[in-house]
């Protein structure tokens, strides 16, 4: 399975056959609904430095003045009202374009989310919540990802989706339309040509299920990719709107892809970009600035962007955990557990930061070193599904035997 996915995933849409180039055509229609963008943070984002209490005495007393987000000073971080009551919360200071989207009342954060599950794992944190399950007998007993039975519970189980990514991430395991490619831009060629094709096409032809699910795979890329291409058989050129620009950076590029799709009214509604590196162990500072500047910055070009679609667009950010509270000896932090969500879409109580704060004196914190968890990330994406997205229907289907809670978001 995996050499197929790698495979299906580089092959070109327009050397298929008149067959495919007709499904690209007329395979899809416009619009269908408001369509889900999951962006997901690998390698565990330190909520702490991102969105935080600054006068609380535990935070100042556990961690040092550059990891810890200020009050003043050269670079003081950016206030948020609408946080939970007798706090100062505020955001890292190289986030001030989520912090206009916050303002705006189009973004609004989640904080102390995560899993029933206190894993510390990269790998199985990251598989439980794109499997959407809490633990590894739950992953067991379900088919594919969360994002995978939400398809096939709005009755999408063979439209195409897109993962702005090198590979298919665990949400959409198994759901046999994924097309994943982290540029457009170079459009979406094979290597070998039109022989490599002619050599996939053979290689298909047939009637059982892994047939099947690879023709799927090749329609979906030929319905992107035939947009891409202009009658010369170049790729044309993005001009993003709103005066959007995005950065040369793996989110960047991510979320232009994205938005590139969405532009073309495939009826693709189930989009994901991945964007690695906070693992921050150590030499924390620097690193976290970076990569909260990039999220940030693309997350406003993104925005201004899709400005006429935002209405039909819901997205996520998310990460598999929090780091510690108390960093280490490298000037970073440790896996921790609870951390935070961005969630960015039509009719939410934006502008407000939401969930229930535990705290963070020692005898609040998970095993007394972590943010605690409050909120069930299956709980925001639960009631994303029945307000903003209008799929309803699709909950318990992406989220088996699990209750979710209220959240505040609609």
């Amino acid at each position: 399975m995996l050499a197929r996915r790698h495979l299906l995933v580089a092959a070109p849409a327009l050397a298929l056959g008149s067959s495919v180039r007709a499904f690209a055509q007329t395979g899809a229609a416009a619009r269908p609904g408001p369509v889900l963008v999951n962006v997901f943070l690998r390698g565990g984002m330190d909520s702490l430095g991102v969105v935080a209490p600054v006068d609380d005495r535990d935070y100042v007393a556990s961690r040092s003045p550059e990891l810890r987000l200020l009050t003043d000073g050269d670079r003081p971080a950016l206030r948020l009202d609408n946080a939970p009551a007798g706090f100062d919360f505020r955001l890292h200071p190289e986030m001030a374009a989520l912090l206009d989207l916050y303002r705006d009342k189009r973004l609004a954060i989640i904080h102390a989310c995560g899993l029933d599950n206190g894993t510390r794992s990269h790998f199985d944190a990251q598989d439980l919540i794109e499997r959407g399950v809490a633990s590894g007998n739950d992953a067991g007993r379900v088919r594919g990802g969360w994002m995978t039975r939400w398809l096939a519970a709005i009755g999408g189980a063979t439209s195409p989706a897109f993962a702005a990514s090198t590979a298919v991430p665990n949400a959409l395991a198994a759901h046999p339309g994924t097309v994943a490619a982290a540029d457009l831009r170079g459009g979406m060629g094979l290597p070998g040509g039109k022989q490599a094709a002619t050599v996939l096409g053979h290689l298909y032809d047939g009637h059982g299920a892994f047939e099947l699910a690879a023709r799927r795979t090749l329609r979906g890329i030929a319905l992107v990719d035939g947009h891409l291409r202009q009658p010369d058989g170049k790729v044309a050129p993005y001009q993003p709107a709103g005066g959007a620009v995005y950065e040369e950076t793996e989110i960047g590029r991510g979320l232009q892809s994205v938005a590139r799709v969405i532009r073309m009214d495939l009826g693709i509604r189930a989009f994901t970009v991945d964007m690695g590196g906070w693992d921050t162990h150590d030499n924390q500072p620097p690193r976290l600035a970076n990569l909260v500047g990039q999220l940030s910055r693309a997350l406003g070009a993104f925005h201004a962007d899709l400005h006429d679609r935002l209405n039909d667009i819901a997205l996520v950010v998310m990460s598999e955990f929090g780091r510690r509270l108390r960093s280490n000896r490298s000037n970073g932090t440790d896996h921790g557990h609870a951390g935070v969500m961005l969630i960015s879409a039509r009719r939410i109580a934006g502008g407000r930061v939401h969930g229930v704060w535990p705290g963070l004196s020692s005898d609040v914190l998970d095993n007394a070193v972590d943010l605690a968890m409050t909120t069930d990330i299956r709980s925001v994406l639960a009631e994303l599904m029945s307000g903003p997205l209008a799929t309803p229907q699709a909950v318990a289907a992406a989220f088996p035997n699990f209750a979710p809670k209220k959240v505040g978001l609609v």
